[in-house]
């Protein structure tokens, strides 16, 4: 299966740029309610992914929190526990389930490392339980047919 079924576009997703100040992202953190969001640069390109803990303990740990120095930071200034690693385009349902079970959602980059949108973790397992559900009144519908024509 193509993995595109499942992308959010760019033009859909909330993100930040490298070069945007820690208080810029965390107002759009805060505007969108997420806890991670995608960083790019300016070129598109993938950079990685923020959390709000990786805020929270740059801005303990450098700025002694400090939130009015917090607007001369960029966010790339702030150390990173992880990325959510990227997948690409042309990637297999396989290696996307992968990265899921461990991501609420995986950045998708194009072949020049541009990214494209992100695929959420909440949008794999609806597509799988909306499949299972098919499955089982698919095979409902089989047992009672087969009921009937015995009778």
């Amino acid at each position: 299966m193509n993995i595109l079924f499942f992308l959010t576009p760019k033009n859909e997703v909330a993100y930040i740029y490298e070069d945007d100040s820690l208080r810029q992202a965390l107002e759009k953190m805060e505007h969108h309610k997420y806890s991670a969001i995608p960083v790019i640069n300016r070129s598109g390109k993938y950079i990685g992914t923020i959390t709000e803990g990786d805020m929270l303990w740059g801005i303990k740990n450098k700025f002694s929190l400090n939130l009015k120095e917090a607007e001369n930071v960029t966010v790339t200034a702030i150390d990173r526990r992880s990325d959510n690693r990227p997948v690409s385009a042309d990637s297999d349902m396989e290696g996307l389930i992968d990265m899921a079970l461990n991501q609420n959602f995986v950045p998708v980059v194009d072949d020049q490392k541009n990214f494209i949108g992100i695929i959420t973790r909440r949008d794999i397992i609806r597509y799988f339980y909306n499949k299972s559900q098919k499955v089982k009144a698919e095979a409902v519908s089989y047992q009672t047919a087969a009921a009937h024509s015995i009778i």
